[in-house]
């Protein structure tokens, strides 16, 4: 009889330690370091399966996928940053004004729809003809036409010697078309020289590279809209960048 008392009483304690045991593991797992496996190592055998039902243990997790970056466009500001400024009218008009303008409101519209753009000058340290490393996914190289009057119209043209022609051609299609609607200028074909098709800067990009050269228009015949349409003009080229970066083919 007496032992019966004894094993009984043993019990209800055994019994009461183990509730105290997962109270505890429970309290520690839910106010202290999360630790959930010392925890089940802490508590009494016979809860050591019960713990994990009840704990939610950490799952690994997976490593990060780096976010993309958005395509880089270089748009070239003509003249900028040296001691030619390019074209000057008698009136003191100068092209370097106008290119340098131009690119950076080109620059304000395509960071606003997520695109990286550098601008950059004339001789920019960055475009070297003997490494060619320099690749933007679109190169735009800005400028603007001579003083004279008997003429009107924009010219966009790609490099003579190509490593990318189909691209270059693409390329300029989309900026000539987009320009052309922004602007209602005229495409002035005949007046592209060597000039433009063996433009200096066009052969210091990495050759896959696809580029093209645009003079914005004459500064004698097209002043009015070159000094006070510029928003105009940065729209025609930030648009034309746009669809060539969405693949299309601007026919």
């Amino acid at each position: 009889m007496i032992r019966r008392v004894w094993l009984e009483r043993l019990a209800r304690a055994a019994l009461l330690a183990c509730v105290v045991a997962l109270f505890g593991a429970l309290w520690f797992a839910l106010t202290g370091p999360p630790r959930p496996a010392q925890v089940i190592a802490l508590a009494p055998a016979p809860l050591q399966t019960i713990i994990p039902t009840l704990i939610a243990l950490p799952t690994a997790t997976p490593p990060a996928t780096p976010t993309p970056l958005p395509p880089l466009v270089a748009l070239l500001a003509g003249h900028s940053c040296g001691e030619d400024p390019g074209a000057i009218c008698p009136d003191g008009l100068r092209e370097v004004d106008i290119t340098t303008e131009v690119a950076q409101r080109a620059k304000q519209m395509l960071n606003a729809r997520g695109f990286r753009v550098d601008i950059l000058a004339e001789f920019d340290p960055r475009l070297n003809a003997a490494k060619r490393d320099y690749s933007p996914r679109a190169f735009l190289a800005i400028h603007a036409d001579s003083c004279i009057y008997n003429v009107s119209g924009y010219k966009v043209a790609r490099a003579a010697n190509s490593a990318s022609p189909q691209e270059d051609d693409r390329l300029a299609r989309c900026v000539r078309s987009s320009y052309g609607a922004a602007t209602q200028l005229p495409f002035h074909e005949d007046s592209i020289t060597t000039a433009m098709t063996l433009y200096h800067n066009l052969m210091k990009i990495a050759p896959k590279s696809p580029g093209a050269i645009i003079e914005l228009g004459f500064l004698g015949s097209d002043k009015v809209i070159l000094t006070t349409q510029r928003e105009q003009l940065a729209l025609g080229i930030a648009n034309g960048v746009e669809r060539f970066l969405q693949a299309s083919q601007c026919q």
